[in-house]
């Protein structure tokens, strides 16, 4: 069809921005070039800018708004708020020209001979400044959902257009520097994704917290999307790694379950109200509404998209986009394409670290969201009448926030929000301002109190926590452009994959120790061999806390396997292709039986320091079948997962002959040294894997110093009793002595030599020591990696010919 104001989707394509705005100009590209690529996105037409300034021409509005707009200051919330009421009726009250309105059902009757009497639309607004690299519109202006009927479609086109003057749009065009009068509103008209009968959500092309660009996030709830947009759930989280994905490796990456207590679905027979929030039954809170199948086609979705725009822009371009799922058809749909504006813009190497310098009393806790810490005055906002009260460098605490809350959000010192993930719209903003937010923190806004001093938190991971009173903190910046790297190979110790993307933006060569005893302990929580036998728990809470906890696992292994691999796949994934070496589970008895259902598997003993732990459990018959879930876990995440990086390492090996029990059950269990590329290592820990070093060299592929045991064994030290500390010293000449052995043999057999351990950081003389003696590589807790890389640089100097 020929036509003026209306365009249908396959005629629109990038470029039409001036005319068509950022979200439509979108839709046509993605309709246009991927729809022959496998990415399914619903038909519709786009109403231009030219016929919003047709509109107010016809209506001769132009300087009625002016005098509605001219000379707003935005910093006058009650000024603000009467302006742009003022403006959205001269915009509403004009009537739709007669040739425009012809256009607009005309399209509508071309949508419906596709998809039939029954189509319902949704009518969504497209600013001509929106969507850009360096800028989010997102949410200024106004949807409509589920609108069906000529009139009903028309009156929503209206109110899209009134929607160009929301106040929050007013707000941030003036802090974007953008003209009113030179921006337009393009509407958005496309079929309904039935997505109330099934799931929708957000996704990105990296990481949104670290801007971690391998992988694809994917955010989902029941119900239409608005709800994960508002932040008006807690969504279920995905991770997909791009680079496997790509090499035919499909699989999830990472899982976290939100509690999605609400969702927002069609209302029938209510002419005023298209939608509206019930709430969700307890099985659909307790089980992800997304199959694996669906998170890989999404991840799928989400690379092509990335790859497209990037191609046409001839540079990366991390994507921020939306989908959702139909209920009738069981399709999945993009709806949605525009630049990722924040993690994308940082530039340089400048490394900026937030270290909270103390402690306080946990008052709430929730997803972090900005990786900073700040402190401020309690401000609990909950109605939107409070919001002129609110001050600068307060903190906000709300039950959700919207984009009207924009002109206040940019004076909080932080945000906390009672629901929301971290796709919504308080984190959203919250990370374009700069600022630390802690979303779905539950009750957030009756357990703080007006007035009360807190320090939110944001630096440590996934997990965001709020403390009462005003907690130091420190920030330390390093500029990664001028640092070299020092021969000797620095490698990180890590066991809580939640900080691993974060992690790996240090300067490293790896992960030296990834701890497999973190993931067990904080998200499997439950003993393998309890989850095996569960027949053997004698008490009925524990029994009924192991069914709780694997629900919706076809068999309790699985469960266990999911999750370690999940966990241990994150970290690989966050340094990859750098090497990982993964150490098998190394708790002690006592600590073991901690576990949930775990004091029925495990021995009482004395000293569990020099039980039953390490390798000695792998082959013992009490152990064999929790160490093959262990087994069955690594090879998903080498094989399944991508994740060939992975480096095994068995800890506390007592004997030659126990080494070759457990390597042989490792290649019962599918992990065959030196078969597609595997190595195993070994901790050097015992001063008889020092003695007999040319035996064990032949079993294994590098030996890590575990400097902590080998100096309790080779002084005969408890390191777990006060009494005799002052006698454990990591310097002791004897200690040293066993270290430059260890270091000896690795190199005269031709295998890697490490150590992990605290003391090249407490002490730098030992740093010295390692350097001087020829160590390969040295494996440090994170917050140690930068002070121990400048000093190893430093020892380095001579044998670099520098002075």
């Amino acid at each position: 069809m020929s036509s003026k104001y209306i365009r249908f989707f396959k005629e629109i394509h990038m470029e039409d921005v001036p005319l068509m705005g950022g979200k439509n100009a979108s839709l046509g590209e993605m309709y246009r070039e991927l729809t022959p690529q496998g990415v399914k996105v619903p038909n519709g037409f786009a109403i231009t800018s030219e016929a919003y300034r047709h509109l107010l021409d016809q209506a001769n509005a132009w300087p009625a708004l002016h005098a509605a707009l001219d000379g707003l200051d935005p910093t006058n919330i009650t000024d603000l708020t009467q302006r742009g009421a003022r403006a959205r009726e001269i915009v509403y009250s004009a009537p739709l020209p007669a040739d425009l309105q012809a256009e607009i059902l005309a399209g509508y009757a071309e949508l419906r001979e596709e998809y039939g009497e029954t189509l319902s639309v949704a009518v969504r607004s497209s600013a001509t400044a929106e969507d850009l690299p360096t800028a989010s519109f997102a949410g200024q202006q106004d949807t409509y959902l589920n609108i069906a009927g000529e009139v009903a479609l028309l009156d929503a086109c209206k109110r899209c257009f009134a929607s160009l003057f929301t106040d929050r749009a007013i707000h941030y065009r003036m802090d974007q520097g953008f003209d009113h009068f030179k921006v337009a509103l393009s509407i958005g008209v496309m079929k309904m994704v039935r997505s109330d009968k099934a799931t929708s959500g957000v996704m990105f092309s990296l990481d949104t917290e670290t801007g971690f660009r391998d992988v694809v996030f994917i955010t989902a709830s029941w119900g239409l999307g608005e709800n994960v947009v508002q932040g008006a759930v807690d969504p279920d989280e995905f991770y997909v790694f791009k680079p496997a994905f790509q090499r035919g490796k499909k699989a999830v990456l990472r899982r976290v379950m939100g509690t999605k207590k609400i969702k927002m679905i069609y209302t029938e027979g209510d002419t005023r109200h298209s939608t509206r929030n019930v709430a969700t039954h307890r099985h659909e809170q307790e089980s992800f509404c997304l199959t694996d199948t669906d998170v890989l086609a999404l991840a799928d979705y989400a690379i092509k998209v990335e790859r497209h725009y990037s191609q046409k822009i001839h540079e990366s371009r991390p994507m921020d986009m939306e989908w959702a799922k139909d209920g009738l058809d069981g399709q999945l749909y993009m709806i949605q394409a525009r630049p990722e504006t924040v993690a994308s813009q940082k530039k340089g190497q400048m490394l900026e670290e937030y270290i909270l310098g103390g402690q306080g009393t946990v008052l709430a806790q929730g997803r972090a969201v900005g990786g900073k810490i700040a402190s401020g005055p309690v401000h609990v906002i909950s109605d939107v009448r409070q919001l002129a009260d609110f001050k600068p460098g307060e903190v906000l605490v709300a039950d959700t926030t919207s984009p009207d809350w924009e002109p206040i959000m940019k004076e909080a010192a932080a945000i906390v929000t009672n629901r929301g993930g971290r796709t919504c719209h308080a984190a959203i903003i919250a990370r374009e301002l700069g600022i630390p937010a802690v979303v779905g923190a539950d009750h957030a806004t009756t357990t703080l109190k007006n007035g009360d001093y807190v320090t939110i938190s944001c630096a440590k991971g996934d997990v965001g926590n709020v403390y009462a009173g005003v907690v130091p903190f420190t920030v330390r910046q390093t500029d990664l452009s001028t640092l070299p790297r020092p021969k000797t190979e620095i490698m990180i110790n890590l066991g809580n994959p939640e900080i691993a993307f974060q992690t790996s933006m240090l300067p490293n060569d790896g992960v030296g120790l990834a701890r497999m005893e973190f993931i067990i302990n904080h998200t499997i929580k439950a003993h393998p061999m309890a989850l095996l036998h569960p027949e053997k728990v004698e008490d009925a809470h524990e029994q009924k806390a192991l069914v709780a906890l694997t629900q919706g696992y076809a068999q309790a292994a699985d469960f266990f396997v999911e999750r370690l691999s999940e966990g241990i796949g994150t970290i690989a994934a966050a340094f990859y292709p750098k090497p990982v070496v993964v150490r098998m589970s190394d708790f002690k008895s006592n600590e073991y039986a901690a576990l949930l259902g775990g004091r029925w598997f495990e021995p009482r003993e004395d000293n569990p320091m020099l039980g039953f732990r390490g390798a000695s459990r792998y082959a013992h018959p009490a152990y064999t079948e929790g160490f093959r879930l262990e087994c069955r876990a690594m090879k998903r995440v080498r094989e399944e997962m991508g994740l060939d990086n992975v480096i095994l390492m068995l800890p506390f090996v007592r004997r030659v002959k126990e080494a070759d029990d457990v390597l042989a059950k490792m290649a019962e269990f599918g992990l065959r040294r030196g078969e597609d590329g595997l190595q195993i290592y070994a901790m050097c820990e015992v001063p008889n894997n020092v003695i007999l070093i040319d035996q064990f060299a032949q079993r294994f592929d590098g030996f890590s110093i575990g400097s902590n045991d080998l100096t309790q064994l080779t002084l005969g030290v408890d390191r777990d009793s006060a009494t005799v500390a002052y006698d454990y010293d990591e310097r002791d000449d004897g200690v040293k002595e066993m270290i430059r052995l260890a270091v000896e043999g690795c190199a005269r057999n031709g295998i890697h030599s490490g150590l992990c351990g605290q003391a090249p950081s407490d002490y730098p003389e030992m740093a010295e020591f390692l350097v001087r003696i020829g160590i390969q590589s040295m494996s440090l807790n994170p917050d140690t990696v930068l002070a121990t890389t400048l000093h190893v640089l430093d020892v380095e100097k001579p044998r670099r010919g520098e002075t």
